[in-house]
């Protein structure tokens, strides 16, 4: 008998001390026990420990009714073991719904709860490790990402080196070039002069076989070659034919080149004569050595022929020194710590929602186009506006077109990590204000620790 009564009270005392510590983390089990007294955690009251988990109320943070809904303030703490633990308020307790998934919570009413724990942690333990596999190949892609961006940064600052070699050299060509025009338009004028005042026909001829000879000499080393004269003289009655090498010799008094003194008492005839050979205009097509004036017509060919190259080295310095701000435009743009998002420079990536496609252009701009094929700018490239812990997790796209309410539109795209790059999504949260997901390897970070799944026993 006295056996019996000695394995009941013990079951009693076990089931009394289960009832106390219901409902209390690993960490605050300390606070519960077995004692005489029982201070309310936040220290307002000192109970007698018998009160703890007697379904009232005594301490204002509820401390003191961990595992019952008697404290309006009180929380309850599912163990659920093989899952996230997790508190409740404590007025969910015996509600007969399942709110703990190791059903802990509804121990004293009539709700037939199964333990889903484990099941709950399986996909949650897969979903993670999922999410961890994806991090991993992430980071590798984002490292190769970011070796791609260091060559490709060093590729662009060599280019811009390049290129502003290349504009020094034709800022060389284009002073050569304009002072070659200034001597040609000053000897157009000096003939203009002559003619109009009526110099003798000595000096008038002297100065226009140096201009002519000069017009001929292509690649100014003071001789005519064949090239040259095959390049420059045409046949009169037969001007789409290009002279052959025995004609071009012939000219040149049967050798393979002249100076301007054999030049003057020979070839300077046949072409003044113009009844076998003509001087050929500067745009390739044949015409008369002889105008009104053979004289000023020659040397106002030779103005002529420096304007147009004066006009192509101005064009080719003007073409190359946009290259050259364009490109330190680009160089000037933040690609991150390790230029790993300089890939995504002159690239775009679309999403079709509904009716509208939209098109997301990293660091230039963001638009959005209907069925009907109008096309709205939604913001131009701004700025980096991440947290200050990751500042490259958010771009911001600014002074899109009006919006018809007043202002400009914008776009705020967030970098999620992936294992490829591309729009994910796009929603329009308020009035011409959009909010676009953007996946992208070289948006993974690494992680200290990895999240775990656990339950405190």
């Amino acid at each position: 008998m006295r056996l019996h009564i000695i394995f009941a009270a013990v079951c009693w005392c076990g089931l009394v001390d289960s009832r106390k510590i219901r409902g209390i983390s690993s960490s605050y089990k300390r606070f519960y026990r077995e004692r005489k007294s029982f201070m309310c955690i936040d220290g307002s009251k000192v109970i007698p420990f018998e009160q703890v988990n007697d379904d009232y109320c005594d301490c204002e943070d509820g401390s003191d009714e961990p595992g019952t809904s008697a404290c309006p303030r009180g929380r309850f703490y599912c163990t659920n073991l093989g899952f996230r633990p997790h508190y409740i308020p404590s007025s969910r307790v015996n509600d007969g719904i399942c709110d703990c998934c190791d059903a802990s919570d509804e121990y004293n009413s009539h709700a037939h709860c199964q333990n889903t724990c484990w099941n709950l942690g399986q996909r949650e333990r897969a979903y993670v490790e999922g999410q961890m596999r994806t991090l991993d190949e992430g980071l590798q892609l984002k490292q190769q990402l970011i070796e791609e961006g260091v060559l490709l940064w060093r590729e662009k600052q060599a280019q811009l080196r390049e290129l502003q070699q290349v504009a020094e050299d034709l800022q060389i060509k284009l002073e050569d070039h304009r002072r070659k025009k200034h001597e040609a338009d000053q000897l157009k004028e000096q003939t203009l002069k002559a003619l109009e005042a009526g110099d003798s026909s000595v000096r008038r001829q002297n100065g226009t076989i140096t201009s002519i000879f000069k017009l001929l000499d292509s690649n100014k080393d003071g001789s005519l070659t064949v090239d040259e004269v095959q390049a420059k003289v045409a046949v009169v009655h037969d001007e789409e034919r290009i002279l052959s090498e025995d004609e071009a010799m012939a000219l040149l008094g049967g050798g393979h080149q002249m100076d301007l003194t054999k030049f003057r008492h020979t070839l300077w005839d046949v072409l003044t004569k113009g009844d076998s050979v003509k001087i050929k205009d500067t745009h390739g097509a044949p015409g008369s050595l002889v105008a009104e004036d053979p004289h000023l017509k020659a040397v106002d060919k030779a103005a002529e022929w420096e304007a147009n190259n004066l006009k192509k080295v101005e064009e080719a310095y003007e073409t190359v020194n946009m290259e050259i701000s364009d490109l330190r435009k680009n160089l000037a743009i933040d690609y991150g710590t390790d230029w790993e998002f300089l890939f995504l420079n002159s690239q775009c990536y679309k999403l079709k929602v509904y009716e509208y496609t939209y098109t997301l252009c990293p660091f230039n701009q963001v638009t959005q186009k209907s069925v009907t094929g109008t096309e709205v700018s939604l913001g131009k490239w701004g700025m980096w506006a991440g947290t200050p812990k990751n500042q490259y997790s958010q771009m911001v796209y600014e002074n899109g077109e009006p919006c018809w309410q007043g202002g400009s539109r914008s776009t705020t795209v967030t970098l999620t990590c992936g294992t490829e790059t591309a729009l994910r999504s796009v929603k329009e949260p308020s009035k011409c204000q959009y909010i676009m997901d953007f996946q992208t390897p070289v948006a993974c970070q690494p992680v200290l620790k990895q999240r775990g799944i656990h339950s405190e026993l």
